[in-house]
C-alpha cells in the first residue's frame, strides 16, 4: 500500500495527472511485484490506509513529506465514485423501518422485511436492515463510507425514505431525526468516533457489522436491535446481545412473505402478522420517542457541528400534505418533500390503485411552494393502462401546466416485481413492459420536455435484475438514454434544458465567463423566477428558486391554518427563497477552493433575490434553511424567524442588515 501511495506522490510532484488508468497500471504493478492479488490494493483500500496512516502513525505520515496541495491531488486520484458529491453536498440515505402502510398500489412491491414498495437488496435498505433501521448507526455507516471514498462530509443532504412519512407515528418521527441530528454532531464516524455506538460498525468497503451474539457487537446494541426487528430484544440495561438473534426466524418471514406474494396476505395484513404481536416490537416502539425540545437542542448543536445538514429530505403522498402536516415537517428540519405522483392522468391513477384524485395533486403543489418547500417528484412511465404515446402527453401536461411544475423528478419505468399485485394483470395479459426502444424513445422525449427549472435526478429504482420479472433491468439506462440524446441533439439541433444534464459537477469555471440568468413562471399560488448562473456553453453552475407568493393564496392558506389553530408561517408581502444551490464538489466548511461555490456565487444569487421581490413589491424575504445553513444566511444579514429565516429588503432590493 504504502508504495503505491508514495508513487503517486512522486507522479503529483512531477506535475503529472494520476487518473483511474494510470493508478490501475500502478496498483498492477505493485500487485506482480509483491507476488499477491491486485485485489488487495485496489483503489478502494488506499484511501482509507493513507487515512489511518495519517491519524494513527504520525511520524510514518511526516516522512512522505506530504503538503497540503500534494494530498489535496492524493485524494482526488484515490476518491471513489466522485460524482457522489458532485453537487456540492454529500448525500446520506437513510430508510425507516418496516410500518403498515396507507396505500395499495398496484405496481408497489410488498417485502415484509422493508418499508412498503422497498426492497431488501436495494443498497440503502440493505444498509439499513443490518442496522436494524437504527438512524443512528445508518448515518455512522454513511459517513465511515463517504470519508473511506474521499468525500468530504462537512456539508450533508439527509434523505429520509421509507413511504409515507406522516404514516409512522409522530413520537417516532420526532425520534428518528432526533437521532439522525445526534449521529451528525456526534461525529459518529467508525475508527475516529469516540462514541460507543459506533464500535464493531462499519460499512461494506471495511469492516462488517457486528451481529448481535458475536464478541464485537457493542454493549449498545440492545438500542438498535431493539429498534427495528421483533426478537432482537430491548434496550433495557440488562439487554444481553449474545442471547438476541439477529433478525426475525426467516423461516417464518419466508412462510409470510409467500402468503403475501401469492395474494392471500396484504403488506399490511403481513406486517401486523410479523410485528404487531411482538413483545420486543412494542418494547422497542416504548423507546422510539423523543420531544420536540430533544429535537431542537440536536439541531441547535448542528448549527456549528463538523457535519451541518444542509438539506432534509422526507417522503409522503401527495394526499397527506396538509397545512398542518407541513407545519410539523418543517419544524423537524426538513427542506424538500419527495413526493409520489406517478402520473396526472386520472384514468391511469384509478387503474394502478393510487386512491387519489389529480386535484389534491394541485393542491399538494401548492401548499409546498407556499411553505417554501423544494418539490421532488416520483413520476412513472409505463404503468398499468398506458402507452408510449400517453406517456409522453402525460409528463408534458405535468412539466408544463401551472398547477405541477416540479422542481426535481425521479422519472423511471414501472418493473414488474413478484410480491406487487402488477403480477396477476402481467400474467393475465393485461400489463406488458415497453420494449428497450419504446421506452428509450418515451425517456428521450420527457428529458427533452423537461425545462431548464428542472432537474431529472433519477432514471431507475436500485432494484436489482434478479428481482425483477419484467421490465428493464439494465442499471446504464440513463447512460443510454443520454448517449442517444446526444446523437439526436446533434442531428435536430434541439436542445437539453434539464439541471442534471447540465451541471457542471467537478469540472473548475471561469467565474468571468458566468452570466446570470432569469426564468420566470407563474403557478396557481405563486409567481416563480428561477435564477441560474450559466457558462457560455449553456452549462449551470449554480442556481437559486424565489417564489413570490400570491396575497390571495397566502391568505387562504392563513385563514385554513387559524382555523385548525396553527399560526401562519407566512405572511402577504414576504417572498420566498426555496433553495440555493452552488455546484462543485463538496468542499469543507470554510475551505477555501477553485469550485465554483467558492467564488460568493451563492451571495450573488441571494441579493439578486432580493432585488427582484424588492421590484414585485414584497418587503421581507424569507429562507427555508436547512439546519445546517443558518449560520450562513445570519452572515447575510438574515434573522431566525419562526419556520424560516428572514430579511427585510431595502429600497434598492439589497439584503438589510438589523
Amino acid at each position: 500500500m504504502e508504495e503505491i501511495i508514495l508513487q503517486i506522490l512522486d507522479a503529483l510532484r512531477r506535475g503529472e495527472t494520476v487518473d483511474d488508468r494510470a493508478l490501475v497500471k500502478l496498483v498492477h504493478a505493485q500487485a506482480r511485484r509483491a507476488g499477491g492479488d491486485k485485489r488487495a490494493f485496489a483503489k478502494r483500500r488506499l484511501l482509507p490506509f493513507y487515512q489511518r496512516v495519517k491519524r494513527e502513525e504520525p511520524d510514518r505520515w511526516a516522512r512522505w513529506g506530504i503538503t497540503s496541495e500534494l494530498e489535496e491531488g492524493l485524494i482526488k486520484a484515490l476518491r471513489m465514485k466522485p460524482r457522489r458529491s458532485a453537487s456540492g453536498v454529500a448525500t446520506i440515505t437513510v430508510i425507516t423501518k418496516p410500518w403498515p402502510c396507507s396505500g395499495s398500489c398496484v405496481f408497489c412491491p410488498s417485502d415484509v422485511r422493508m418499508p412498503k414498495s422497498y426492497l431488501a437488496d436495494e443498497p440503502a435498505c440493505a444498509r439499513a436492515e443490518q442496522a436494524c433501521f437504527d438512524p443512528y448507526l445508518q448515518v455512522s455507516a454513511r459517513l465511515t463510507a463517504l470519508s473511506q471514498m474521499g468525500h468530504a462530509t462537512d456539508k450533508i443532504e439527509l434523505i429520509v425514505l421509507g413511504g409515507t412519512w406522516s404514516d409512522y407515528p409522530v413520537e417516532y418521527q420526532i425520534w428518528f431525526m432526533r437521532e439522525l441530528f445526534r449521529a451528525l454532531n456526534d461525529d459518529a464516524t467508525v475508527g475516529q468516533s469516540g462514541s460507543s455506538a459506533c464500535v464493531g460498525f462499519s460499512d461494506e468497503s471495511g469492516i462488517a457489522f457486528a451481529p448481535p451474539g458475536s464478541s464485537a457487537a457493542p454493549a449498545s446494541f440492545g438500542r438498535a436491535a431493539a429498534s427495528a426487528l421483533p426478537g432482537s430484544g430491548s434496550a433495557s440495561a440488562s439487554f444481553d446481545p449474545g442471547a438476541a438473534p439477529a433478525s426475525l426466524d426467516p423461516v417464518a418471514t419466508e412462510a409470510v412473505q409467500c402468503e403475501v406474494t401469492d395474494g392471500h396476505l396484504s403488506y399490511n395484513q403481513a406486517i401486523a402478522q410479523l410485528y404487531g404481536t411482538s413483545t420486543a416490537w412494542q418494547e422497542a416502539a416504548r423507546i422510539q420517542c423523543a420531544t420536540m425540545d430533544e429535537l431542537e437542542r440536536e439541531q441547535r448543536r448542528n448549527e456549528t457541528a463538523r457535519h451541518r445538514v444542509v438539506g432534509l429530505v422526507i417522503e409522503t403522498r401527495p394526499d397527506a400534505i396538509t397545512p398542518e402536516a407541513l407545519v410539523a415537517i418543517r419544524r423537524m428540519g426538513a427542506t424538500k418533500i419527495q413526493m409520489g405522483v406517478q402520473s396526472v392522468d386520472q384514468r391511469v391513477l384509478d387503474a394502478n390503485g393510487r386512491g387519489i384524485r389529480v386535484a389534491q395533486i394541485e393542491r399538494a403543489f401548492s401548499l409546498l411552494r407556499l411553505f417554501g418547500f423544494k418539490t421532488h417528484a416520483h413520476f412513472m412511465v409505463n404503468l398499468l393502462g398506458s402507452t408510449p404515446e400517453a406517456d409522453r402527453l402525460d409528463y408534458r401536461r405535468f412539466v408544463a401546466e401551472l398547477a405541477f411544475q416540479p422542481d426535481e423528478v425521479k422519472l423511471y419505468p414501472c418493473a414488474l416485481i413478484e410480491s406487487s399485485r402488477l403480477r396477476g394483470r402481467y400474467e393475465a395479459g393485461e400489463w406488458r413492459p415497453y420494449t428497450e426502444d419504446e421506452l428509450v424513445g418515451v425517456l428521450i422525449d420527457d428529458v427533452l420536455a423537461t425545462p431548464a427549472y428542472c432537474r431529472v435526478s433519477r432514471m431507475i429504482r436500485d432494484f436489482s435484475s434478479g428481482d425483477i420479472m419484467a421490465g428493464n433491468k439494465k442499471p446504464n439506462l440513463r447512460q443510454m438514454v443520454e448517449s442517444r440524446l446526444h446523437v439526436r441533439c446533434e442531428q435536430t439541433g434541439e436542445r437539453v434544458q434539464e439541471i442534471r444534464f447540465r451541471e457542471i459537477a467537478t469540472s473548475e469555471v471561469d467565474v468571468r465567463a458566468l452570466r446570470l440568468e432569469v426564468a420566470p413562471y407563474e403557478t396557481p399560488a405563486t409567481s416563480e423566477r428561477f435564477l441560474q448562473w450559466v457558462t457560455p456553453e449553456g452549462r449551470i453552475a449554480g442556481f437559486l428558486r424565489l417564489s413570490l407568493p400570491k396575497a390571495a393564496a397566502v391568505e387562504a392558506l392563513a385563514s385554513e391554518l387559524r382555523a385548525a389553530g396553527c399560526e401562519p408561517p407566512v405572511q402577504p408581502g414576504e417572498a420566498m427563497i426555496r433553495e440555493v444551490h452552488v455546484y462543485g464538489m463538496a468542499a469543507r466548511v470554510g475551505e477555501e477552493g477553485g469550485a465554483a461555490q467558492h467564488h460568493g456565487l451563492g451571495r450573488k444569487l441571494v441579493e439578486r433575490a432580493c432585488e427582484l421581490a424588492c421590484e414585485a413589491g414584497y418587503e421581507r424575504i424569507n429562507v427555508i434553511s436547512a439546519v445546517g445553513t443558518r449560520e450562513y444566511y445570519r452572515h447575510l444579514g438574515f434573522y431566525d424567524y419562526g419556520l424560516y429565516q428572514q430579511c427585510k429588503i431595502r429600497t434598492e432590493g439589497m439584503l438589510h442588515h438589523e
